[in-house]
């Protein structure tokens, strides 16, 4: 069974930076895809980063050159360093994973959710 558990969210001023991780269990790591997704409160969760089993990485043009993904696969992790943050990047921030979404930051795509890690950008 598929499950991801996401920590490291906090509250920041705006300029900070703040680390997420997503541990992950029940399938084989390094064969899935794994993506970042961020929901503020009205909104509709939208995709942030992905990156796939061989390093390969997509970002959204909103969190570019500010975020990078990375992943441990001999930990079977997934981290997302968050800098510069500003009072935008406010949201619940999921991990996600499934197998040959191609670097998708579509929600649509992922079967697999963590519960979340909120990060609340002061100004």
């Amino acid at each position: 069974q598929v499950q991801l558990v996401e920590s490291g969210g906090g509250s920041v001023q705006a300029g900070g930076s703040l680390r997420l991780s997503c541990a992950a269990s029940g399938y084989t790591y390094s064969s899935y895809c794994m993506g970042w997704f961020r929901q503020a409160p009205g909104k509709e969760r939208e995709g942030v980063a992905a990156i796939d089993s061989d390093g390969s990485t997509s970002y959204a043009d909103s969190v570019k050159g500010r975020f990078t993904i990375s992943q441990d696969n001999a930990k079977n992790t997934l981290y997302l360093q968050m800098n510069s943050l500003k009072p935008e990047d406010t949201a619940m921030y999921y991990c996600a994973a499934d197998a040959r979404v191609f670097l998708s930051l579509s929600r649509y795509e992922y079967n697999y959710w963590g519960q979340g890690t909120q990060v609340t950008v002061s100004s």
